[in-house]
C-alpha cells in the first residue's frame, strides 16, 4: 500500500497518523477502508493504526520501502527491490501456504517469485487515487483472504480496527 507519508511510526506507510500522512496515503487508506466496508462490513475507524492486523499475521510490504516526500517512486531502482524480493522469496520457501495480495501492476510483477501451486495469490488494481476505480473497488480482497484461510483450516483475519 502507498506512498509518501512523512512518518512510518505506526507499522505501515498506508496508515495515516494524525496530521502525518500525505494526501495520496490518506486517499489510499480511505479507498482501502471503503473496500473493507463493502467487502466485510468494516466500520471505518478514527485512525489508521494497523498493528492489530500485524498481530494476526498480516505483513504489508511495498516493493520500495522509502520515497522522497511528495515524489512517488523516487527511490525505485535504488536497492529496495533486492531486499523486498528476498523477503518474498523467504516467505515463498516456507512449506506452510501463504497468501500474497498483489495490488497494482508493479506488485503483480512479483508473481514470478511466488510458487502458485503452494500459495494463494490475490490480484487487483492498486487502491491509489489513479487506479482505485479501475479494478480495486469491488475486488473483495479481504473476504478472499479469509476464504483462503478457511480452506487452509486457519483462523480468519478480524479486519476491524478498534476506535481510539
Amino acid at each position: 500500500i502507498p506512498l509518501n507519508p512523512p512518518s512510518l511510526g505506526d507499522f505501515d506507510s498506508s496508515s495515516p497518523q494524525t496530521g502525518g500522512a500525505s494526501q495520496v496515503s490518506l486517499y489510499t487508506f480511505q479507498t482501502t477502508s471503503k473496500e473493507l466496508r463493502d467487502d466485510v462490513g468494516f466500520k471505518i475507524p478514527n485512525h489508521g493504526y494497523l498493528v492489530p492486523w500485524a498481530k494476526q499475521g498480516i505483513l504489508m510490504l511495498n516493493a520500495v520501502l522509502t520515497v522522497q516526500a511528495h515524489a512517488p517512486n523516487s527511490h525505485k531502482d535504488k536497492g529496495w527491490e533486492k531486499f523486498t524480493d528476498a523477503v518474498i522469496g523467504k516467505i515463498n520457501q516456507k512449506s506452510e501456504p501463504a497468501i500474497f495480495v498483489l495490488w497494482g501492476a508493479y506488485a503483480q510483477k512479483k508473481l514470478k517469485l511466488i510458487d502458485t501451486t503452494r500459495h494463494t495469490v490475490i490480484q487487483s488494481a492498486h487502491p491509489s487515487p489513479l487506479s482505485a476505480r479501475n479494478g480495486f473497488f469491488g475486488s473483495k480482497p479481504f473476504s478472499a483472504i479469509n476464504a483462503a484461510l478457511t480452506v487452509s483450516g486457519k483462523p480468519v483475519i478480524n479486519w476491524q480496527l478498534p476506535d481510539n
